[in-house]
């Protein structure tokens, strides 16, 4: 197998590209740096295109595993040198292997739900880390998928693939409008929660022991008005400081587990 050892090798040209969103996109592509991420990738079926290796740079245990794993893929594996690869690299993580795959295009209708399902939905958030930060906590805890409403970054930027540790491709997870959302949790009776920072009860007062969703919006603007109703419990977190709000991630993951203990205990909530 030939060694790429131009930075300006076209391949390596368009696929550097894949760091803008709208060349993703476009080519319908995105790319996928790091081991753990790319096996769970691959572990969760998304087709590779093309898989670009250092194998100098290939020092970790995952990363051994992923280079007996490609043998079962389809796409073409490209053999590059060092410099080559730190330009491919997102960040400043250099792991060796880094891949160009199929955009996965999940949808709401196609959300297949357990019982007694938690959904969480995440509406307007701009951090595709903080996107990926909430999957981490979901994948922990068991929630059943999570929606991206009014999404205001693309789901598989890198930083969210990266913060979500793979886990992105491993659970439920879609993008749709809020009313869209909306109308998909009430036709399913959901009990919507809201967590705003005006929630006028405690999280710990609410039973969220039965069909639930978690609705949480992003640290500048908080959730819209399509999340205000009769049947949508607004919630709160005490803050005790000066500052009025949590970071979104640090939100969920207090709810998610306060659900886990609900649930894990059958403590219903006084």
């Amino acid at each position: 197998m030939s060694l790429i050892t131009s930075p300006q090798n076209p391949r390596v040209k368009e696929a550097v590209r894949l760091r803008d969103r709208r060349h993703r996109e476009k080519q319908g592509r995105i790319l996928i740096d790091g081991a753990r991420e790319l096996l769970r990738a691959i572990n969760a079926g998304v087709p590779m295109l093309e898989v670009f290796v250092c194998e100098a740079l290939c020092k970790s245990d995952e990363a051994g595993r992923l280079l007996d794993k490609l043998n079962q893929c389809d796409g073409e594996i490209l053999q590059v040198s060092e410099p080559v690869f730190e330009k491919l690299a997102f960040g400043h993580r250099v792991e060796g292997v880094l891949a160009v795959a199929e955009m996965p295009h999940p949808t709401l209708d196609a959300i297949v739900l357990p019982k007694n399902p938690l959904v969480a939905v995440l509406e307007g958030v701009e951090k595709p880390g903080n996107v990926g930060a909430v999957l981490r906590s979901a994948d922990a805890t068991g929630v059943s998928a999570v929606i991206v409403a009014d999404a205001r970054t693309d789901l598989y930027n890198p930083n969210a693939i990266r913060a979500s540790l793979g886990t992105i491709f491993t659970m439920p997870i879609c993008e749709a409008t809020s009313g869209d959302v909306l109308a998909w949790l009430r036709q399913r009776n959901f009990k919507i929660v809201a967590a705003r920072v005006d929630g006028s009860v405690p999280y710990t007062k609410v039973d969220l022991c039965g069909p639930t969703a978690i609705v949480l919006g992003s640290e500048a603007e908080g959730l819209s008005q399509n999340w205000i109703g009769d049947d949508i419990q607004a919630i709160r977190l005490p803050m005790h400081g000066v500052a009025d709000s949590l970071n979104v991630s640090v939100t969920a993951a207090v709810l998610f587990y306060e659900v886990l203990r609900q649930r894990s205990h059958g403590s219903v909530p006084c």
